[in-house]
């Protein structure tokens, strides 16, 4: 098969364990409550290889899990519309605690006083020249909820996604029911995590980043959740 890139990314990239070859699956628009099993099956199986690695955007996983927040359904308190005054809404990595229901998510997840105290910090943070702590206070379950930004998928500004359940036990049953190997990972252009890898993934997470370092699955409205890894041989 032809390895196809995304846009400005390239197929083939360099690494400290080998070159790797990526290719960009494009799918239709997942929905929420989809199967992501079905997915797989669909999408990946027929062009998958034995010793292939799948990398799974952390979206398509929460919107099959259901792991949305509905807008409509969020209190917006006087404290999430006053903090989300001097915070960023939005930039090239995703949403920001700016837009004001998630800052509110951020009060209902982790509490308006740890928030308080985060927004706090960060402000004298920034004053030395140190951005982040916000995030780094607050947790996963804040920094990677996604949504609510209309700008690509008009449909996203109606919720927040979550970050997947149990995404290890995910990449695992996935394998079980397709014979898969999968990671799935929170990437931008900025940053990347890996949020979760089959017990079969001997890579460590360090070098699993390297291999999607320049985020091949892009940010705007390519429809390629899945990244088919290959190494080169």
């Amino acid at each position: 098969m032809d390895f196809v890139a995304n846009g400005s990314k390239n197929v083939e990239i360099e690494t400290s364990t080998g070159v790797y070859l990526r290719h960009a699956i494009q799918t239709h628009f997942v929905e929420i409550g989809e199967d992501y099993i079905e997915l797989v099956n669909r999408y990946v199986k027929p062009l998958y290889e034995e010793g292939d690695l799948l990398s799974i955007s952390e979206k398509i996983i929460a919107l099959c899990q259901k792991r949305v927040v509905y807008r409509k359904d969020m209190k917006i308190s006087w404290l999430a519309k006053f903090l989300s005054r001097f915070a960023i809404q939005h930039n090239s990595a995703g949403i920001g605690v700016g837009e004001v229901c998630k800052m509110q998510f951020a009060i209902d997840e982790c509490g308006a006083w740890k928030v308080l105290w985060a927004a706090i910090c960060a402000g004298f943070g920034k004053l030395v020249g140190k951005h982040g702590i916000f995030y780094d206070m607050v947790g996963m379950e804040v920094t990677g909820l996604d949504g609510f930004y209309p700008d690509v998928f008009p449909v996203y500004g109606e919720y927040g996604i979550r970050i997947p359940e149990n995404p290890s036990g995910v990449c695992n049953e996935i394998y079980e029911k397709t014979g898969v190997r999968a990671m799935i990972v929170d990437a931008n252009d900025f940053t990347r995590d890996i949020l979760g890898k089959g017990d079969n993934v001997t890579l460590t997470d360090e070098q699993l980043c390297e291999i999607i370092r320049d985020n091949p699955a892009g940010q705007d409205d390519q429809c390629t959740p899945f990244i088919l890894i290959r190494k080169k041989q």
